[in-house]
């Protein structure tokens, strides 16, 4: 859309922030299956509603009676959460995910062989692009959620400047996708630290998809850094260095969510989420703009409604495969950065949670000036 055009990465030409859409002219069949779909979206959509209330009253009611005994009770909690969330995910279309274990080589990445087994402790670094990949990790590892903490809310109400941005990353050759420029371009905005995270449940991690981090004056609970939330770990923990979700065409710019941290023998687990372009039969499993206020039920229904199977791919780095010779937390994310995009094969924007954050105000504004 021309009117989103300021937020496209000029370095990549790539727009990270809006939901994809199918191609023009692939609708030639979906008037006809309109009914259809609408009929098996609400059988679906009833399944995994009642699928989240019994999660609900199994893990977060039931099993509370376990509490007093920890051993037990992650091992009771990791079977109910395990069932339920592969169920949903079956229920919504995902009928088979694979993942594949790989190796980088001179710059390629290849098959390999090692495990990956993320224990108590630790962190799981991956890109973020939707709520099922939660379900995912959730089914997997039962891991830690944590949502970040900023120190102060973004300068998101930037001027729009006819000069362009001043960090461009990627090649600016004048041709291609990196010739795309806007008429109207964006001041950039600037990098806003954060002071820790927040524990939360699988629940409210899924409802917290596409949102951008609060800063501390709106959070009710006070963040915890990073390192106090690892020593008190007794599952894997997952961290989004991106913070918000993109639509998974580029991978947006990592904060320095390790900077805080003072163990440097925490191990990193690297993994990256692809998804399928959508298709008139099939929609796009990418969510960046949440629906308000009971996000991400009008996706969870669009995914409901697919007539064809939906495809979730899932690359992991084997673990010898990412071994920093600096130990140093900037260092170490930087080399994450790269590594998440070399696995997933897609291009790294200069874009961060910052510019999402100044995408959803103005998006929010452009729909609430047509009411």
């Amino acid at each position: 859309m021309e009117k989103f055009s300021a937020f496209r990465d000029p370095g990549t030409g790539i727009q990270p922030f809006l939901t994809p859409v199918p191609p023009l002219g692939s609708d030639s069949y979906g008037w006809y299956l309109f009914p259809f779909q609408y009929l098996l979206g609400v059988v679906r959509f009833i399944l995994v509603v009642l699928l989240t209330l019994l999660y609900l009253a199994l893990v977060q009611v039931l099993c509370l009676i376990l509490a007093p005994v920890p051993p037990l009770y992650r091992i009771i909690t990791w079977f109910f959460t395990a069932i339920i969330t592969r169920l949903a995910l079956l229920v919504i279309g995902l009928w088979w995910i694979p993942v594949e274990v790989v190796t980088r080589k001179r710059g390629r990445s290849t098959k390999a062989k090692d495990s990956w087994n993320p224990t108590a402790g630790d962190i799981i670094v991956s890109n973020w692009v939707s709520w099922t990949e939660l379900l995912w990790l959730a089914f997997r590892f039962n891991p830690i959620f944590l949502i970040p903490v900023a120190s102060a809310h973004p300068q998101t109400s930037q001027p729009l400047a006819s000069s362009p941005i001043s960090h461009t990353p990627g090649r600016r050759t004048g041709t291609g996708s990196a010739a795309i420029s806007s008429p109207m371009t964006r001041a950039p905005v600037p990098r806003v630290p954060l002071t820790g995270f927040r524990q939360v449940s699988l629940m409210t991690m899924i409802k917290f998809t596409g949102y951008a981090p609060s800063d501390d004056s709106s959070t009710k609970s006070a963040a915890d850094s990073l390192d106090d939330i690892l020593a008190r770990a007794d599952r894997p923990v997952v961290l989004f260095p991106e913070c918000t979700t993109s639509n998974g065409r580029g991978l947006l710019r990592f904060s320095d969510v390790l900077l805080t941290l003072k163990d440097k023998q925490s191990k990193l687990f690297l993994m990256c989420i692809r998804y399928d372009p959508p298709t008139d039969l099939s929609p796009s499993l990418a969510h960046p703009i949440p629906s308000s206020p009971l996000n991400p039920l009008g996706h969870l229904f669009t995914l409901c409604a697919s007539v064809i199977p939906l495809t979730m791919m899932i690359r992991l780095l084997s673990p010898a495969s990412f071994e920093p010779a600096d130990h140093s937390p900037g260092a170490r994310m930087a080399e994450a950065e790269e590594a998440v995009a070399s696995i997933g094969k897609i291009k790294r924007t200069g874009m961060g949670w910052e510019d999402k954050a100044a995408f959803l105000e103005f998006y929010w504004g452009t729909r609430k000036s047509r009411r």
